[in-house]
């Protein structure tokens, strides 16, 4: 009996734990994962090509961006899953219209981006509940669809039979106003020679008004008894697809009859016949993904040591400097080196005397100075750099004057130094302090009018710019840049002689602009979206911008020399971007891109001949 009942008290205290865990189990909330077509980080999600908005984000997501969405509306209530948002960015998509109450649910919310999109309507209370909102940005324009005409077969029209019409020995043949809308293949015409051969016929060919915008390349290829091509009372498109027909006139006996060209704009209602191959702008390029690296990274250098050229990577969270080298053999790049430290935010090389030095700033445990010992074949450590100084590094940059070699580091903490140091021959020791308390975040070297000069970005002024004094050997304090408030970061181009500078802006606007001789005055503004780099890169006789988001895709603008200043040239997927690098190697092209939160991106800077498609 007692054995009984000890068996029925031990099986109730079992049936009541498993009745806890049942319950704690189906009160536990599955968390939502990312959802399909979206990209997410720990705290962002980047939504492209989706057809309606998503209903399950990660809890932590405080930004979220939409880009080249198809869904039309935004309805009401449609993000009350996610009312941990701060931002919130619609780009390029389709919607054209936003219903009442369609914020409802985001508290938080601080900024919304609604831009380049088709709206027409917006309900009287679409942004009802957005307490907390300081930066509201409409913008829109209809963006037309393009009609593309297709290249189908030829349709001929029965117009009576053929007319021949004797000529001597030569026979002609009319084939005007048939209503050709496309070009038959090359194959089709050469059918159609052989056929009109066997009647003695063929000096002449006739594709007069017809609805011809473009004829296939080379498409008289081998015709070498032709000595007249009627293209009249066409709409030719004198652009890259006609090149060759411009290029053929100039070498075939044929003559051809002149040609109004319906467009481009540049070329329309002049003779194609006036035209020659110089003019027409046919070579383009691209940036294309080519090789994915494995890791975070928030700065990248490339430089040239001995006869071969490397990159460097700072890699924060696993506190490394990542080298790496070109492989010839297998065309990538393979890891060469480290240099292991703590949380590293910059790794920066610079040569002297054939000495190959890195200096590596650390946000922790103080920052320090390599060589690279080439009989050991590894990095030592030579110096350490002033902690007291030097608390929170942001960047470094490096510079000759009159010969002698200087860094500098941009100091971010309330109370470090932006510092010079110079090289003695033996090691770097600090040259000058240029100023306390106002929390630098970057620092950029160049030259203005033949002398040295430094620009100074802070968290807490306008961007201030030093200039060298020859008989100080230091620099003063020369002036600032007006209503240029919070800018992160400052980088300089050239343009032939002209001098440029882009300033970068976390949010608002990030601007360029251009020395005049006296001052920076703005040339440009570009919008920023969580901006921590715009960077200009220069390949060849291109000039790029880049200018990367935390929020959005990065945007790569190239210099438009004739509107002198930058145009919209192609979109980057990158996940906080951070730095790029160019690196030119066996006759190639490529562009590093440093990854904060994602894998660091290398990509290949391709030329395309548009005349070849």
């Amino acid at each position: 009996m007692g054995y009984g009942n000890k068996t029925l008290k031990e099986c109730t205290v079992l049936l009541c734990v498993a009745t806890i865990l049942l319950l704690a189990e189906s009160r536990r909330v599955k968390q939502p994962r990312c959802p399909a077509s979206c990209t997410c980080t720990k705290d962002n999600a980047l939504c492209e090509n989706i057809r309606s908005v998503p209903h399950s984000f990660p809890p932590d997501v405080f930004s979220l961006s939409f880009l080249k969405s198809g869904f039309t509306q935004i309805t009401g209530g449609s993000f009350l899953h996610s009312p941990a948002l701060h931002l919130l960015l619609f780009t390029a998509n389709t919607f054209d219209s936003i219903d009442e109450d369609a914020f409802l649910g985001l508290p938080h919310l601080e900024y919304l981006f609604i831009e380049n999109n088709k709206i027409a309507t917006i309900s009287q209370y679409a942004f009802r509940g957005l307490k907390a909102v300081i930066h509201l940005e409409l913008a829109w324009k209809a963006v037309g669809k393009v009609a593309w005409k297709a290249a189908g077969e030829v349709a001929w029209k029965a117009a009576g039979e053929v007319a021949w019409e004797a000529a001597g020995e030569v026979a002609w043949i009319a084939v005007g106003t048939v209503g050709i809308n496309q070009l038959p293949l090359r194959d089709t015409l050469d059918n159609f020679c052989s056929w009109s051969s066997t009647k003695t016929l063929f000096p002449l060919r006739s594709l007069a008004y017809n609805n011809l915008s473009t004829l296939p390349k080379d498409v008289f290829k081998g015709m070498d008894a032709l000595v007249k091509v009627d293209l009249k009372g066409n709409n030719l498109e004198c652009d890259c697809k006609l090149k060759w027909l411009v290029e053929w006139m100039h070498t075939t006996n044929a003559m051809v009859d002149q040609i109004l060209c319906s467009g481009p704009p540049l070329f329309q209602g002049k003779l194609i016949n006036d035209l020659v191959p110089g003019s027409f702008d046919c070579i383009t390029a691209e940036f294309a993904s080519y090789q994915p690296l494995m890791f975070e990274s928030i700065s990248v250098e490339s430089f040239t040591f001995g006869m071969d050229t490397f990159v460097v990577f700072a890699q924060p969270f696993t506190g490394t400097c990542s080298f790496l080298e070109w492989d010839h053999v297998e065309t990538v790049f393979r890891t060469y080196d480290s240099i292991q430290s703590t949380s590293t935010v910059v790794c920066k090389p610079m040569v002297i005397d054939n000495q190959l030095f890195i200096f590596v700033a650390q946000l922790f445990g103080g920052s320090h100075i390599y060589k690279r010992d080439i009989s050991a074949n590894k990095f030592i450590k030579i110096q350490d750099i002033d902690i007291l100084k030097i608390r929170k590094p942001n960047d470094i940059e490096t510079f000759l004057i009159d010969g002698e070699s200087f860094f500098v580091i941009a100091d971010s903490s309330k109370a470090g130094y932006t510092t010079v140091y110079k090289w003695n021959g033996y090691g770097f020791y600090s040259h000058q302090s240029l100023h306390i308390w106002y929390r630098d975040t970057d620092v950029e070297y160049l030259e203005i009018s033949g002398k040295p000069h430094l620009i100074l970005a802070s968290s807490s002024q306008r961007p201030v710019i030093y200039q060298w004094s020859k008989s100080l050997k230091q620099f003063d304090r020369r002036t600032d840049i007006p209503e240029m408030e919070d800018v992160y970061a400052v980088k300089h181009f050239k343009v032939k002689s002209d001098l440029f500078i882009c300033l970068t802006r976390f949010i608002g606007d990030s601007k360029v602009m251009r020395w005049d001789g006296a001052m920076f005055k703005e040339v440009q503004t570009m919008p920023s979206r969580g901006s921590m780099v715009f960077q200009p890169v220069s390949i060849g006789n291109w000039q790029y911008a880049i200018l990367g988001s935390d929020y959005s895709l990065t945007q790569v603008y190239q210099w438009d020399l004739k509107r002198g200043q930058f145009v919209h040239f192609q979109d980057l997927n990158i996940q906080a971007p951070r730095a790029f690098s160019v690196v030119s190697i066996d006759n190639r092209e490529f562009l590093l891109a440093s990854s904060f939160r994602g894998k660091t991106q290398i990509y290949e800077h391709i030329m395309i001949d548009l005349s070849n498609n």
